[in-house]
C-alpha cells in the first residue's frame, strides 16, 4: 500500500462520518458536494460532525481516493469506515430511508 493509500486509510478508519469533497462544509466548491452536504443534513447528522477532506488542496488525496475506493467521482461518503457512495447514491439511499440508518439518524 502507497504512502498516500495509507493516510486515507488512516483518515477513513478515524472517523464515524467522512466525506472526501470539494471545498468544505461551509463552503462546498462543486454542486455534486453542495449535494452531498444537504442530503447528510436532511438526514438529520450536523454539518459540523462530518470530517470532510477537501481534494482540491491535495491531488495525491484526490487521485488516490479514486483508486481507494474504486470509484471514478467525488464527493465519496464513508460512514465507519465503510464506503457509502457518492452524491446519487447518497440520494437514492435518502430517499429510501436507509441513509439514515447507515447514519444512525433513523428512528
Amino acid at each position: 500500500m502507497s504512502d498516500t493509500q495509507q493516510r486515507i486509510d488512516a483518515l477513513v478508519k478515524s472517523s464515524d462520518i467522512l466525506l472526501f469533497m470539494k471545498g468544505s462544509a461551509s463552503f462546498p466548491m462543486c454542486g455534486f458536494s453542495g449535494r452531498a452536504i444537504q442530503i447528510l443534513k436532511a438526514s438529520g447528522v450536523d454539518p459540523k460532525s462530518v470530517v470532510t477532506v477537501n481534494v482540491l488542496e491535495d491531488d495525491e488525496i484526490r487521485q488516490g481516493i479514486k483508486e481507494y475506493s474504486q470509484w471514478p467521482t467525488i464527493p465519496q461518503l464513508y460512514v465507519k469506515g465503510e464506503f457509502i457512495g457518492g452524491s446519487d447514491i447518497m440520494m437514492e439511499m435518502y430517499e429510501s430511508g436507509e441513509l439514515k440508518q447507515v447514519l444512525g439518524t433513523g428512528e
